[in-house]
């Protein structure tokens, strides 16, 4: 997983598929989920603990059969309830990075990649695993079993070994939860560098929202086994497609506003405020309850005493409830009068000091109204 050298794909003899899934089912687990992963793609699913991701992984590696649905990757199915298809995990061919790793503690690391060469001759897979060792940078730790290696070590075992399967697909399940914080962070940026050489869809699970949002090209927002929204992750942190979304995306910005009408213009009424918003409202019905979602990076503190641009844009006043200083950024919390949902932004320290924030005190911010999404009467 090292910086890469050439650059051509390094599975570049396995075909190009898009994976297409789409599973139903009432019980044990339920799954209504809904989802693609274009050659060269890494989409993240993400949601809490018991939202079926990992279960989802396993259907697609054929570990587990779901109730009714599809599982294509290309135009070749691999899961099909209609016409009776259920491919074998062997049939499959998917290369699949366990949260444990897996790895055989009775082989060497040589010997864990060489299980995955089942396609390969017998005289070529020697050379060919240590190939794959060299790639993920273990060269020279062929030889040492799992208990002789460290957890980075042997996460790159678990790659070497899922790749050189030559896979359709790879999936990944939590591929860096047991390895600490610095090793973790190493680890992820090789996998971005080794994402440069293959084209095949790859599926990420994780709970590290920061490490998708990172990793990620797509991510899938899964509760309860149900697909509720997909799309970059910019797209998806900005434009919630509901509460729950934004909920479940660690987003807290999130209010209940009514749609009013000045004139010719539609407003966003929020407590004693009629808020100006770019788009949004032109499909929602006055005086129709709505949700909506502002991003920390558009609400813009009022600078003490020194007017700044956007000060007139949807100013509200609200009083430091909480502030947290986390070295050279500050986290705010302002409460407000006429509701119980409080409106989160950050600071640079310096700026908090500089404007004398403090517990308690009124401030003044401007809400931009770019930045303001407006979700769908039904999304609340």
């Amino acid at each position: 997983m090292s910086e890469p050298t050439v650059s051509e794909p390094i599975l570049s003899a396995q075909a190009v598929s898009a994976l297409r899934v789409q599973l139903h089912q009432a019980d044990p687990i339920p799954l209504a989920a809904e989802f693609h992963c274009e050659p060269g793609e890494l989409l993240a699913l993400v949601g809490p603990s018991g939202s079926g991701k990992t279960t989802l992984l396993r259907a697609i590696a054929g570990l587990y059969r779901p109730a009714r649905g599809q599982i294509h990757c290309g135009k070749r199915p691999w899961f099909d309830t209609a016409t009776g298809v259920c491919l074998s995990a062997q049939q499959r061919r998917i290369g699949f990075v366990f949260q444990d790793y897996a790895l055989f503690p009775h082989l060497s690391a040589r010997g864990n990649v060489m299980t995955a060469m089942g396609h390969v001759p017998k005289g070529e897979r020697r050379a060919k695993a240590d190939k794959w060792l060299a790639r993920v940078r273990l060269h020279g730790l062929e030889d040492r079993y799992p208990s002789q290696l460290s957890g980075g070590q042997r996460q790159r075992v678990a790659v070497a070994r899922a790749l050189a399967r030559e896979p359709s697909v790879l999936l990944l399940d939590e591929p860096f939860s047991a390895v600490d914080q610095v090793t973790r962070r190493r680890l992820q940026r090789e996998l971005a560098l080794l994402r440069r050489e293959i084209r095949i869809p790859m599926l990420l699970v994780t709970h590290d929202l920061e490490e998708a949002s990172a990793l990620a090209d797509r991510l899938c927002v899964l509760h309860g086994g149900r697909t509720l929204q997909d799309g970059s992750p910019s797209a998806l942190f900005r434009q919630p497609a509901s509460p729950e979304v934004a909920r479940l995306l660690d987003k807290h910005n999130v209010f209940q506003g009514q749609v009013v009408e000045a004139g010719s213009r539609r407003l966003l009424e929020w407590g004693p405020w009629r808020l100006e918003v770019e788009s949004g409202l032109d499909d929602v019905g006055h005086g129709d309850s709505v949700s909506w979602y502002v991003p920390p990076s558009d609400v813009i503190l009022h600078r003490r005493g020194r007017p700044s641009h956007g000060e007139r844009e949807n100013p509200v006043t609200g009083r430091v409830s909480e502030m947290i200083v986390l070295g050279g950024m500050t986290l705010v919390t302002l409460a407000f009068a006429h509701t119980e949902d409080t409106l989160r932004f950050e600071i640079s320290t310096h700026a908090a000091r500089r404007n004398a924030l403090d517990h308690g005190e009124e401030v003044r911010v401007s809400l931009l109204a770019q930045g303001i999404h407006v979700m769908s009467p039904e999304a609340g």
